[in-house]
């Protein structure tokens, strides 16, 4: 039988992001990830190809807060982004040395930066820097 308090407290659903509607999160997803490309100082070439590649045009729309949907794809690469850059800001709370680290030389990577490595253009390259950066914080 269940129990008095199970009926009240709502469930979790099993998808947390299914709560949010889909242009809220992408919409949101691109505010974050353009602020992150300024802090990074990324050139409009290492934005376009940290977010998978999209057309010059989708590119424009998308830093315009113009929309439609995005490819799972890219929701995917901002989300491994955002991690990133959380971790930086935590290993090096100078929000300056955070940021210069993405270009810093690093022998971890071969003597190449981690955005040389994340410029290389495959989801498994972002996931490479912050499997990276999640083993530095321990």
């Amino acid at each position: 039988m269940a129990r008095a308090n199970e009926n009240i407290l709502p469930r979790e659903p099993d998808d947390p992001v299914a709560a949010f509607d889909p242009a809220d999160v992408d919409r949101v997803a691109l505010k974050a990830f353009f602020s992150l490309a300024a802090e990074w100082q990324l050139s409009r070439e290492e934005a376009i190809t940290l977010l998978g590649q999209p057309s010059e045009r989708t590119y424009y729309r998308w830093r315009d807060g113009k929309v439609a949907s995005l490819p799972a794809d890219t929701l995917e690469r901002i989300s491994v982004m955002l991690g990133i850059y959380k971790s930086t800001q935590i290993l090096l709370p100078d929000p300056a040395r955070a940021n210069a680290y993405m270009r810093r030389p690093n022998t971890s990577f071969g003597g190449a930066s981690a955005l040389e490595v994340m410029l290389q253009g495959r989801v498994d390259n972002l996931y490479q820097v912050r499997r990276h950066l999640d083993a530095w914080r321990g």
